[in-house]
Order: structure tokens, then C-alpha cells, then sequence
């Protein structure tokens, strides 16, 4: 089975073992209950599809899916947007995926880069494809105790730097986030080989990792808390807001944004004037 249609059918799976008939709205067919979820012959029924149709899908032996199908799969599964864009990306026929350009290096985007300096009262990062550090202003660097230059992954710094996990003090669930939001990517670049080695090098160094993607769960969260325990300044709560732009999707601009008259909001002036006075130290010069 192509590399594509298992993670087709791993996700068809997961998402119909995680809904009950109930959940879904219909009674439940006679006979002997082998899963807790949903059986294929339910899918099918939920998706207007014959039962052989729907488990050739979800056993990869479909080579094409229509756009009206994976819709039909969606409402039947009760997939969000974001689940629902993954399966779209699943369906692609193998060798359909353009991976050209996913090998070369990226240059940030000069008017991201001009965002990102009028931003200095606030952490801000900005975030190429697989989670690369393209730009970022030196409260980021202050907030999170790490040197983030141009070309540092931010990825492994977050799963595999053990400053991360003592930093943020809610780490599982941001993790668990991102490695949802890892899945997404894969599915959108399934031949982008440097993110796959990406993927296997970090489920392979953390059990939790490899259980999280198990799990097959996406997420393309563009606004998330995040809490932050400062060793001057104590616990920082900031809304993590992200970004892009529609001529460059593969390039977020990640901004840490603070509730106006809270506590973290009166600390930050507090914080940019105590570190190292470096704005620009990590926003690479814009070639012309």
C-alpha cells in the first residue's frame, strides 16, 4: 500500500473508532459489537457509500476519492475544517503532490519582516516551513531563554530541549498541538523528505511523541494560551496568535499577545528593558 494510503486509512480509522452511533445520530446495527466506534458498515451507510466501496478506502485499495466523497466521509465522521482539509490532502491520487521547492532554503518575507520589527513591545517569531526560526525579535529570546537565530528549528528546540519543557508550564498540551500540527503538514507535503526525517527523529527520542501522532489527531491552531514560568519575573500568560500570508502560506508569523492591564502586560516593559539590549540581532538582513 502506498506510503499516502496508509495514513488515508489510518485516519479513516482512528476517526471512526473515536464515534459512537449515538454521536453520530443513527441506532446501531444488530449484532455483536467488536469496537467501541463506529463499524465501516455504519460509515458507509452514514456516507451514501456501499459497505465494499467504503472498505476499499479505508483498506487503500481506492486510488481515486472525489471531492464528493471525502465530504460525504466528513459529514459521516463528523470532521471539523481542519480534519476535513487533511483527508482532502489523504485523497490526493500518489504522485499528484508538487514537492518542488520544499528542499530549498527560505527567505523571509520582507513584509513579514517589517511587521515583525513594528512588533517589539511583544515576543514574536517568525516561522518558515517545518517550523524553522526565519526572524525573531530578542523579547521572543528573553520570554523563552533560548538563542533563536535564523535557521534554528524551533520544533526540536520545543520537543527536545529540556529549558522548553521547564519553561512552559502547560508544555504536554502545546505539544500535543503541535504535534497535530505536524500531521497537518505532512499531509499537505507527504514527499518533503528533511520534514518526514523531522518527524521520525522526534517520535523515535519521545515516547509521548510517537503516542501523540499514533493518535492521528491534526490541528492547524492559529490561537493558543501559552504560560510561561519566568525565573525573574515569574509565570507570563500570553494568547499565541499566528499569521500567514496568502502568496506564502509555508511562512507564520507567530505573535505573543498579552491581555491589555494584566500582569504579564505591565511585566513586559519590565522585561524588554532587563535583557540584553539586541532587537535585531536574529532578523537576517532583506536582499533586494
Amino acid at each position: 500500500m502506498p506510503a499516502d494510503r496508509t495514513a488515508l486509512a489510518a485516519f479513516l480509522r482512528t476517526r471512526r473508532d473515536r464515534l459512537t452511533p449515538a454521536q453520530a445520530g443513527i441506532d446501531p446495527l444488530p449484532g455483536r459489537r467488536r469496537v467501541p466506534g463506529l463499524r465501516k458498515e455504519e460509515v458507509a451507510l452514514l456516507a451514501g457509500l456501499s459497505t465494499d466501496h467504503y472498505s476499499r478506502i479505508e483498506q487503500g485499495r481506492q486510488r481515486t476519492l472525489s471531492n464528493d466523497i471525502v465530504q460525504s466521509l466528513s459529514r459521516a465522521l463528523r470532521l471539523d475544517d481542519v480534519e476535513t482539509t487533511h483527508l482532502g490532502d489523504l485523497a490526493v491520487s500518489p504522485g499528484r503532490h508538487r514537492g518542488s521547492g520544499w528542499e530549498a532554503p527560505q527567505r523571509a518575507d520582507p513584509g513579514m519582516l517589517r511587521l515583525l520589527t513594528t512588533l517589539d513591545h511583544v515576543p514574536a517569531v517568525l516561522l518558515g516551513r517545518r517550523g524553522e526560526v526565519l526572524a525573531s525579535n530578542g523579547l521572543l529570546c528573553a520570554v523563552l531563554g533560548a538563542d533563536l537565530d535564523p535557521g534554528v528549528s524551533f520544533m526540536r528546540w520545543l520537543f527536545q530541549n529540556p529549558a522548553a519543557r521547564q519553561r512552559i508550564l502547560n508544555w504536554s498540551d502545546f505539544v500535543a498541538a503541535a504535534v497535530g500540527g505536524l500531521r497537518y503538514e505532512v499531509g499537505r507535503r507527504p514527499d518533503d523528505r528533511k520534514l518526514l526525517t523531522l518527524v521520525t527523529e522526534l517520535r523515535a527520542e519521545d515516547p509521548d511523541v510517537a503516542r501523540w501522532w499514533d493518535d492521528h489527531g491534526v490541528t492547524d491552531q492559529t490561537s493558543v494560551t501559552k504560560r510561561i514560568d519566568h525565573p525573574q519575573f515569574g509565570v507570563l500568560v500570553f494568547g499565541i496568535e499566528a499569521v500567514s500570508t496568502p502568496h506564502d502560506p509555508d511562512q507564520r508569523l507567530v505573535v505573543y499577545t498579552v491581555e491589555p492591564n494584566s500582569a504579564t502586560a505591565a511585566l513586559l516593559p519590565l522585561l524588554q528593558s532587563w535583557a540584553d539590549p539586541r532587537p535585531d540581532r536574529s532578523i537576517p538582513p532583506v536582499k533586494h
